[in-house]
């Protein structure tokens, strides 16, 4: 047995997320307190009892899902149930997450980096007019042809069949029109604040860069091995991972190369970390028989 963590993304937030954590393990609301300190604002409020308008603001929601993953993390850990594990990654703002869990930086680290991320790229996204689309059931190719000649960019390739492209509005909205006559029969619309994974987030990516300068980085523990969105590909030195967390801010989410290299490395059991069971639906998409535990509530750390 090796398994592997994986830790989601923005859009798996939701009203009420981790409430249960803090309300039965003591180790979970040590983390949100100290968050809430580390912060200067009340996150667990937000997170617990919404609005849900405030809790889908990036610079709200992805520190809230780093710290509703490391909740369950710490939990699971304390009732002795992660020695397996031997790999770690997560879903664009996950991939900090999933770099605190194995060690790379500490928990009020991570969420500083995590904070300053997410309110970068809602700046970027307030002083750009972007949008985003999901594409279903055509091949990377196809995406690419689509991406060149409508000057778009492909955000993250999630799933066999499930790519998402990024970029000025009226771009996009010209290429979700234009997408039918050239064979592409499902293209979504999606209802996001902004362009992720282009490059009108620039302006952040810039800033990010800066901030990482003045962070310590270490090498992930010793015997966990972590992949990046960049490449889909494992790293382990310090300052390769600083690099990775900088250029995944414009660059393509490569999540289904994640998975399979996992599995390549031996993963044999993924254990979803986060709301929504949103990760575990692209595994099955991808290989149904790939083996994922989704775990976001306190009645899950029983099952």
């Amino acid at each position: 047995m090796a398994t592997a963590l994986i830790f989601s993304g923005q859009g798996a937030q939701k009203v009420g997320m981790g409430k249960s954590l803090y309300e039965n393990s003591a180790t979970a609301r040590a983390l949100y307190d100290e968050a809430n300190r580390v912060l200067g604002w009340d996150l667990a409020k937000i997170c617990f009892e919404g609005p849900e308008t405030e809790l889908t603001q990036t610079k709200v929601c992805q520190p809230a899902l780093f710290v509703h993953g490391l909740a369950v993390h710490a939990i699971l850990k304390e009732q002795g149930k992660l020695d397996d594990v031997k790999f770690a990654f997560g879903l664009s703002l996950g991939e900090v997450t999933a770099l605190t869990a194995a060690g790379v930086f500490d928990f009020a680290t991570g969420l500083k980096i995590v904070a300053e991320r997410g309110r970068l790229m809602q700046v970027a996204c307030e002083q750009s007019t972007g949008s985003m689309a999901a594409i279903l059931g055509e091949e990377r190719a196809t995406i690419y042809d689509l991406c060149a000649a409508f000057d778009i960019e492909a955000a993250n390739f999630n799933a066999p069949g499930q790519i998402i492209v990024s970029g000025e509005k009226s771009k996009v909205e010209a290429a979700v029109a234009a997408a039918k006559d050239r064979g592409i029969k499902k293209v979504i619309p999606l209802n996001v604040a902004g362009a992720y994974h282009s490059r009108l987030m620039e302006p952040a990516r810039a800033a990010f860069a800066a901030y990482l300068q003045g962070v310590a980085f270490n090498a992930p523990a010793a015997g966990i091995t972590v992949f990046t969105n960049t490449t889909g590909q494992a790293v382990s030195d310090p300052d390769a991972i600083r690099e990775a967390l900088v250029k995944q801010v414009v660059s393509s989410v490569l999540w289904e190369d994640c998975m399979r290299s996992a599995v390549a490395a031996g993963a044999t059991t993924f254990l979803e970390l986060g709301p929504g069971g949103v990760l575990a639906g692209l595994a099955k998409r991808t290989d149904k028989a790939w083996v994922v535990k989704s775990i976001a509530e306190f009645s899950d750390l029983a099952a």
